[in-house]
């Protein structure tokens, strides 16, 4: 499918789609992961063969959520591709913030990062001819999609995008799978064309 499309796409190395498809594959494969969230990961977090943050979304409030993802081989690549070689605890995994930026310059810095994504991930949708969306926030949706898909109950989901509840996560779904649901019963009359 167009996931499957995009995890075999070779843009050129060290360009902006490089950057742009693999930091793509990491929130996919890293439960959905939000851009500034990815940001904040710090050598630490990597617990064994997994890795364990909090939302900054949920930081301050009273049912913070840890999010556990378990680290696929195309993780740990990622990470030994575009990480800081640094690799103490403190040190953030990817190279875009030092934790010396005003909030400010934070903001400016992980807007940046997510609209180089979403460009590069843009024309590389174009080249592969996939009509999906591949934004950063759809890498999320594209993550909770397939493990619907695949039978994951609404309640893993829920822990695994770490949404405070799961009336979150069906509205969530229920969101996107509308979309699918008018792709899907197009294709009950594709002898029309």
């Amino acid at each position: 499918g167009d996931i499957e499309k995009i995890f075999n796409y070779e843009p050129e190395p060290g360009t902006s789609r490089d950057i742009a498809q693999d930091y793509w594959i990491f929130i996919y494969l890293t439960n959905g992961i939000n851009v500034k969230d990815l940001c904040l990961l710090k050598y630490k977090d990597i617990k064994g063969d997994s890795i364990e943050f909090i939302r900054a979304k949920t930081a301050r409030q009273k049912k913070e959520k840890t999010i556990t993802a378990i680290l696929q081989p195309e993780t740990i690549d990622i990470i030994e591709k575009w990480g800081n070689k640094k690799k103490d605890g403190n040190t953030f995994i990817f190279p875009v913030l030092t934790g010396k930026e005003t909030p400010v310059r934070q903001r400016k810095l992980i807007q940046q990062l997510t609209r180089t994504i979403n460009d590069n991930m843009k024309d590389i949708a174009d080249d592969l001819e996939i009509n999906m969306p591949v934004t950063t926030y759809a890498g999320r949706h594209s993550l909770a999609t397939v493990l619907k898909r695949s039978g994951a109950s609404i309640a893993l989901i829920s822990e695994m995008l770490g949404h405070s509840n799961l009336k979150t996560t069906e509205n969530y779904l229920g969101s996107f799978e509308n979309d699918t649901l008018k792709d899907t019963t197009k294709a009950l009359t594709t002898f029309k064309k």
